[in-house]
């Protein structure tokens, strides 16, 4: 596992790489530098988050389409008005990274993953909507892939702070100096916010739609 920021750096802006596959070089590269901050960070975007109420604004009230199960005609757009989609059309995405990516990459484009609302908020659009029917919201391919990107686009950001700040080769540590010269860098938010303001403007790929054999069989080793 090379931790090179050289190297991190092209892999970020190599489309035929997984964020998921990327991500333990990034946290290595962080706790070598002593970037706590950034490796609990990466950590949990990794892993997932188990709080809702620490999850960041990129990963908060994603918008979906608000479905409902037909007998006759499968999923179809529930009869919901503007106040019900306001209110129970959008949802916190609490997976990690491996969970997001997959499913970014089983989806085509244009199309998206429906999620079954949780009982109890099922039951009260149910009522309100005067409606017994299996409820759903759909969140787009698009939703997910800008969520990865924003992750991926901000640890592409702070890979060019580090060599800019004169971090770069094959290191199995880092002196005291090169740490405390980049501990300003130690700071996720900085980095993740420079991505929401700028991601589309970064040399960073999206999310690459899967082949029909790698859907159905998985992504080789």
């Amino acid at each position: 596992m090379s931790a090179a920021v050289e190297h991190l750096d092209e892999r970020l802006q190599d489309g035929g790489e997984l964020l998921e596959e990327i991500m333990p070089s990034a946290i290595t590269l962080a706790m070598m530098l002593r970037q706590r901050t950034m490796a609990a960070w990466m950590r949990t975007e990794f892993d997932g988050y188990g709080d809702p109420s620490a999850l960041p604004p990129y990963r908060r009230d994603v918008p979906g389409h608000i479905v409902a199960r037909s007998p006759q005609y499968g999923w179809i757009p529930a009869p919901v008005d503007d106040e019900q989609k306001q209110e129970f059309g959008h949802r916190d995405m609490m997976e990690g990274i491996k969970s997001l990516e997959k499913t970014c990459l089983s989806c085509k484009k244009g199309t998206g993953n429906r999620i079954v609302f949780d009982r109890e908020e099922m039951a009260t659009l149910q009522s309100r909507i005067n409606l017994s029917a299996e409820l759903a919201i759909t969140i787009s391919r698009d939703s997910y892939c800008k969520l990865l990107r924003v992750v991926r686009s901000a640890l592409y950001l702070w890979c060019q702070e580090l060599m800019e700040a004169g971090i770069g080769g094959d290191h199995n540590s880092y002196s005291q100096d090169e740490r405390q010269k980049v501990a300003p860098l130690d700071d996720p938010e900085r980095f993740w916010r420079k991505a929401l303001e700028s991601n589309g403007d970064l040399p960073v790929p999206d999310v690459r739609e899967a082949g029909f054999f790698e859907r159905v069989f998985g992504r080789a080793g």
